[in-house]
């Protein structure tokens, strides 16, 4: 799986989770969407070298 689709992967379950934690106020659902949110941040930083790594610079 490529560092794009794990991230748009990452972002659907924080969508997921912040809804439920939102709108059905589970709990544990507010501890996912930040963990999905903190695993995003690392993969951008990830794809950020990828793409600069591809371009050459």
């Amino acid at each position: 799986m490529t560092i794009h689709e794990q991230i748009v992967m990452q972002y659907e379950t924080y969508l997921t989770e912040n809804q439920k934690f939102t709108e059905k106020g589970v709990k544990v659902s507010a501890a996912r969407a930040r963990k999905a949110l903190a695993e995003m941040a690392k993969l951008c930083k990830d794809r950020r070298k990828e793409i600069q790594e591809e371009k050459g610079e």
